[in-house]
């Protein structure tokens, strides 16, 4: 089952930092789209319930150097 969540991002600071966020997003297994706002300070993650989790994305973000919650 599909579902969609919003993290929080900080540390953005321009384009290539979205670029960034939206790769490791869409890295992990489950993750099937990641839109990224500079300007919201925000992701949104559509993915397949069971095979990824909210803390799981929130880690990828930290270990690329920014901060999600």
């Amino acid at each position: 089952m599909m579902e969609t969540t919003t993290l929080k991002v900080s540390g953005m600071s321009c384009g290539g930092c979205v670029k960034s966020v939206t790769s490791v997003l869409l890295a992990l297994p489950g993750v099937t789209q990641a839109e990224v706002s500079l300007e919201k300070g925000e992701a949104t993650v559509e993915f397949e319930a069971g095979q990824v989790t909210r803390e799981a994305m929130a880690q990828a973000i930290d270990d690329a150097g920014f901060e999600a919650s």
